[in-house]
């Protein structure tokens, strides 16, 4: 069995980290090609939408990710903040940038599909507004760690600052039911089966590993750049950089 505590500190999980990155990046670039391959050429045209539903492939997996991203920002920045953990405070530091990315493209798809649906661009949708509020919230997130001098102080105000927005996550799920909203109810569920053809869901859910793959190696990636500017006086770093060359 492996023991991850011996990966619970930068020294360790620094070269850990280098070896994985590549293999989900290549993993997550496969999955898109057959998601994006599914849903554009094998999957059927919808009845009433006709082509254009076919940006759910990239809005549904994008809507997704923005909200799962923050809870696990918030789960590493919890640990951090409980535990003092420099790794696990690094860890939401790095998903903070790519959650952002997939909330501004499931706001930018999803105005290209309510365009021709709904008429409008934009309208203060209560979906809409909550998805924008969790834009601000991966802003303001990373905007609090780049304003403090000290990293350790940013990481704690930052923690303080995302587990107080993951309230709106369960507004952004929920708001469908909640209030009366443009927005259809979900298309997948846990509780009932699927209300779309299993060629799209197939699509949707290739595209959804390909989201989270692309969101392991981002994060991989960028938590070593972050452990290299925080260590950088590290004697260690520069005997594991000398390894790597």
């Amino acid at each position: 069995m492996i023991n991850w505590f011996k990966y619970s500190t930068p020294k360790t999980f620094y070269p850990l980290a280098g070896k994985l990155a590549p293999w989900f990046g290549s993993a997550a670039a496969i999955l898109a090609i057959g998601g994006l391959y599914v849903g554009f050429f094998m999957a059927p045209t919808d009845a009433q939408q006709g082509e254009g539903y076919r940006i759910i492939f990239l809005h549904v997996p994008a809507s997704w990710m923005s909200m799962f991203i923050y809870l696990v920002m918030a789960f590493w920045a919890a640990v951090g903040l409980v535990f003092n953990s420099r790794l696990s405070s690094m860890m939401a530091t790095a998903l903070a940038p790519t959650g952002a990315l997939f909330t501004f493209l499931s706001l930018w798809t999803g105005a290209l599909w309510g365009k021709p649906m709904w008429g409008a661009w934009w309208v203060w949708d209560a979906r809409l507004t909550s998805e924008l509020l969790l834009l601000f919230l991966y802003m303001a997130f990373m905007a609090l760690q780049s304003a403090v001098d000290d990293p350790r102080r940013g990481d704690k105000a930052s923690a303080v600052l995302v587990l107080v927005g993951v309230v709106n996550i369960p507004i952004i799920y929920f708001s469908v039911q909640w209030w009366s909203t443009l927005h259809q109810g979900a298309s997948v569920s846990l509780t009932r089966a699927p209300s779309m053809a299993a060629i799209m869901l197939v699509g949707m859910l290739l595209m959804a590993l390909a989201s989270w793959l692309y969101t392991i190696a981002t994060a991989l990636a960028r938590v070593r750049c972050i452990i290299l500017e925080r260590e950088h006086h590290a004697g260690w770093l520069n005997e594991l950089k000398e390894i790597e060359r």
